[in-house]
């Protein structure tokens, strides 16, 4: 008799628990069925559709170009490939900053047209309008401070963020209202560990970091970075687990090869 066992989905809440009980949480990006498949089963806890699309997948500068349509083709192919991560949709820029009705429509777009989780937005106390109005529909919001690559063009640099004492000031004081305003998690991206820590101390929901350090309740990467398919970027804060482009250039190159040579297809690969 075959077993079936129950997969356990990760949920909102039990990220919290994970955070009560010093479980690190395991966060990486996904834009398509195929990946989303592999990352979930290996064990993620969190897939998140970034908007980081917008360079990994469509080749652009910055995050901005890409559309609300296009988060939700890649939410939606993300989505199918899941059976247990808990998988979060960033609102693209233009989407919700300034409208709050705006933002309401279209987190309720991502939420019925992809299926996603959760939503996660840039900032602090200049969009509590549109968290508010979001979480009043009861979905679910991820916070996102510190380094917010939709705000690129204002700050005019990647460079580390919140290094002064009034910055760092204010990203506390975000982080908390994000806590009150009801975000189930943030997000820090490249900022002082010790701010970090100092925030996820402060915190009782999760704090997820990405150039943050150590002392955070978990930590995400863009996953094109990590297995070393994309070679140019190179911050400090990013380990390369594989270099899957060279073993894909490798096994390419070896195919163009072998079709030239008229070695593919052989006898026993032919009908």
């Amino acid at each position: 008799m075959s077993q079936h066992k129950e997969v356990k989905l990760v949920t909102t809440h039990q990220l919290l628990a994970m955070k009560q009980r010093g479980e690190r949480i395991s966060m990486l990006t996904a834009y398509d069925f195929s990946m989303a498949t592999i990352l979930d089963s290996a064990g993620v806890d969190v897939l998140l559709v970034g908007d980081s699309a917008s360079n990994v997948m469509a080749g652009h500068e910055t995050t901005l170009p890409i559309t609300l349509d296009q988060m939700i083709y890649h939410a939606a192919s993300v989505v199918r490939g899941v059976k247990r991560a808990l998988v979060v949709v960033d609102m693209p820029f233009g989407s919700y900053q300034g409208n709050s009705s705006e933002a309401l429509r279209s987190a309720i777009r991502i939420m019925k047209e992809a299926g996603g989780h959760a939503i996660k937005l840039e900032g602090g106390a200049e969009i509590r309008e549109s968290i508010t109005r979001i979480l009043t529909a009861g979905i679910p919001v991820m916070g996102h401070l510190g380094l917010t690559p939709q705000s690129i063009y204002k700050f005019g640099t990647y460079t580390v963020r919140a290094k002064e004492e009034a910055e760092a000031q204010k990203l506390i004081e975000d982080a908390l209202l994000l806590q009150e305003l009801g975000c189930f998690a943030v997000v820090l991206e490249k900022i002082p560990s010790t701010l970090a820590k100092q925030v996820a101390e402060k915190l009782t929901i999760p704090v997820i970091g990405i150039g943050a350090g150590p002392d955070v309740d978990g930590q995400v990467l863009v996953v094109h970075d990590m297995l070393g398919i994309t070679k140019e970027f190179k911050p400090r804060f990013l380990r390369r687990y594989a270099e899957l482009g060279d073993l894909m250039s490798d096994a390419v190159q070896r195919y163009t090869q072998d079709v030239k040579n008229r070695d593919f297809p052989s006898k026993e690969e032919a009908y």
